[in-house]
């Protein structure tokens, strides 16, 4: 990908292709920071192997395409199992009567001392339910029972407006931006060109032509 200027007090083309977003961090350095919340009946949460892709990437995309997830989208086969069952690792999936309605990723640092939440996400039909606060409890349960000294996360502009403030009702704080720039996945049939729709598809092919 071609290196570009950034201005950082204006605004900055990108070259066509290409899509930007703005990442938030967020982080928690005590379980008491954060509410305990129970599973509502009905829901269990289990640990995955990490080598059932099928199951993975159909929840990932049942809870993450609307939001215009892509991360793991584009992974293959081989790199996918790689990054979920590296050391460390930790796949869990929310289900409601045995039907898998969230996801989970975390990964621990080397020492021990931080849990990064790589992914979270629940399907719509939950939402409401009490559900996801009771799997991020779990989550932060998990972190801090562990020995971890911080969880952390991120997110970005592209994912459900109410995430981070839910994460702030969670305990989080956000502590700094980054930009994230990629090529738009839809271009490349990652995701279908429908998905995402809150961020426009400007293809540039379709540009050139003037269709």
């Amino acid at each position: 990908m071609p290196t570009i200027p950034l201005d950082l007090d204006g605004y900055t083309d990108l070259p066509p292709g290409l899509i930007a977003n703005v990442v938030t961090y967020l982080a928690i350095e005590s379980r008491d920071s954060g509410p305990v919340a129970p599973l509502p009946e009905g829901f269990a949460i289990t640990r995955q192997s990490g080598t059932d892709l099928a199951a993975y990437r159909a929840l990932y995309r049942r809870i993450g395409e609307k939001w215009l997830w892509f991360s793991r989208a584009v992974m293959d086969d081989a790199t996918l199992r790689a990054e979920l069952t590296r050391p460390g690792s930790t796949v869990l999936f929310l289900e409601r009567h045995g039907e898998p309605v969230g996801l989970v990723e975390l990964q621990n640092s080397a020492d021990g001392g931080e849990v990064e939440v790589e992914m979270f996400g629940v399907v719509e039909e939950v939402a409401g339910t009490g559900a996801a606060r009771a799997l991020m409890s779990a989550v932060l349960n998990l972190g801090f029972g562990g020995g971890a000294r911080r969880v952390w996360l991120h997110t970005c502009h592209f994912d459900h407006p109410a995430a981070i403030p839910f994460y702030r009702r969670m305990g989080f704080t956000p502590w700094k931006f980054a930009i994230e720039v990629s090529r738009d996945p839809r271009l490349d049939g990652f995701l279908p060109r429908e998905a995402g729709p809150h961020v426009p598809l400007i293809d540039p092919d379709a540009e050139r032509s003037g269709r």
